[in-house]
């Protein structure tokens, strides 16, 4: 079995992303994997923008990602790019704290003008970090996520496959020795 960290990167409790994450987390969880989740918002501001690398939340957020063997990151796209309080992580984390890891980009957005976010400044990012091997991601508009009046989440058809079908790729990249990961 597998540990996948589950980060969603929004920094809004009522977070169309964040409830999207949790919903895969139950898909990963089906598939056998050990899910830890993330919300970033969590981590204590002056933490992040103070860049105290010494603060418990940060210290226990870098832990979560050296115990993973996978990871999900998920983040509303603001300005054409991934949210600030996740680049506040990824910044106290240590340079190749992804090193050896299968990672899942995710977005979510109101326009499908930020679907390239994903590719061009998350991706960069997540390699630079040395992940072994980031899969294909996914962007999900906000409208195709619905959230109902008793929390339960209703996700359009087309993108619901389309997740499905990032996450089972994800998953199955977990299975794969490291070697393999680096060049599939």
């Amino acid at each position: 079995m597998s540990v996948v960290l589950s980060v969603s990167g929004s920094p809004s409790p009522t977070s169309r992303t964040g409830r999207l994450l949790r919903h895969l987390d139950a898909r990963l969880a089906s598939l056998g994997h050990e899910v830890l989740p993330l919300d970033i918002r969590t981590v204590p501001a002056e933490a992040l923008l103070g860049a105290d690398f010494k603060h418990p939340a940060i210290v226990e957020a870098t832990e979560l990602f050296a115990r993973a063997d996978g990871i999900v990151v998920g983040t509303p796209v603001y300005k054409a790019s991934y949210s600030g309080v996740l680049k506040a992580l990824l910044d106290l984390l240590p340079q190749y704290a992804l090193a050896g890891k299968t990672v899942l980009p995710l977005a979510t957005g109101g326009t499908t003008a930020h679907v390239l976010a994903i590719d061009y400044a998350l991706r960069p990012v997540l390699t630079s970090m040395g992940a072994t091997h980031v899969v294909p991601g996914w962007f999900t508009l906000d409208k195709d996520i619905v959230v109902g009046d008793d929390g339960g989440l209703t996700i359009a058809p087309a993108a619901a496959e389309g997740l499905g079908q990032v996450v089972d790729t994800f998953s199955a990249a977990l299975g794969r020795p490291a070697v393999l990961a680096a060049v599939g």
